[in-house]
């Protein structure tokens, strides 16, 4: 694979990172649980977030060829599952269901009547996982990394994973500013986008992995 070939794969690789992991529309549940806190307590709760978020996606792209292995699943077994899953996150998306389906009504209000001693905790959950690292993330960064062929696109997957929660630390850091430029309206219209592009990455998925079964079957 020559350059722009590995140029092409890092953008495949970080569009379908960045459109499931969604920062824009998770800021909606962040300013909501934030609100009413002071400058060093959002700091210290962004910061954290992203940083939570970021290690539970390495250690799932890291350690995620090990789990298939004990699991006995193959790449393309979870590729199918994996698109399917994406693929309903997809269609929420584009009716604009909002970041409940990853955050229920019960864990909002929970995190929201914590105690000021606690209210860190919000950080690590609901905000890191599920809303920013959920299911669909830690899927997506298993699949992506396992059918990385070489060494360098593995190297790509884990820089387009690092280069997602960087821009996702400074939309959280900047959240509220985002929120009042765009609105509901307009962080809507941006999901929508987004969950066009995971409905494309979603069908990729289970059309690779059910053609690799195909062949693996018709192979035996």
């Amino acid at each position: 694979m020559d350059i722009g070939g590995y140029f092409l794969y890092f953008v495949y690789v970080f569009s379908s990172i960045f459109v499931i992991v969604n920062p824009i529309e998770a800021t909606m549940v962040y300013v909501t649980l934030t609100s009413g806190l002071n400058y060093q307590e959002k700091n210290r709760i962004y910061w954290h977030t992203t940083l939570v978020a970021f290690t539970i996606a390495i250690l799932f792209a890291v350690a995620g060829d090990l789990v298939l292995r004990i699991f006995s699943i193959t790449v393309d077994s979870l590729r199918v599952a994996g698109g399917v899953l994406l693929f309903l996150v997809a269609i929420d998306m584009l009716r604009g269901v909002r970041q409940q389906k990853k955050v229920t009504e019960a864990e909002l209000q929970d995190a929201d009547h914590r105690d000021d001693d606690h209210r860190e905790d919000i950080s690590v959950f609901p905000l890191a996982m599920p809303l920013l690292t959920g299911p669909g993330a830690i899927t997506t960064v298993v699949v992506l990394m396992g059918s990385a062929g070489t060494i360098v696109e593995k190297g790509l997957v884990i820089l387009a994973i690092t280069m997602t929660f960087v821009i996702t630390l400074f939309v959280l850091r900047f959240s509220e500013y985002i929120d009042k430029a765009l609105g509901i309206t307009g962080i809507m219209v941006l999901t929508r986008i987004m969950g066009l592009i995971l409905g494309a990455v979603a069908v990729n998925f289970v059309a690779t992995g059910a053609w690799n079964l195909f062949r693996a079957m018709a192979g035996a």
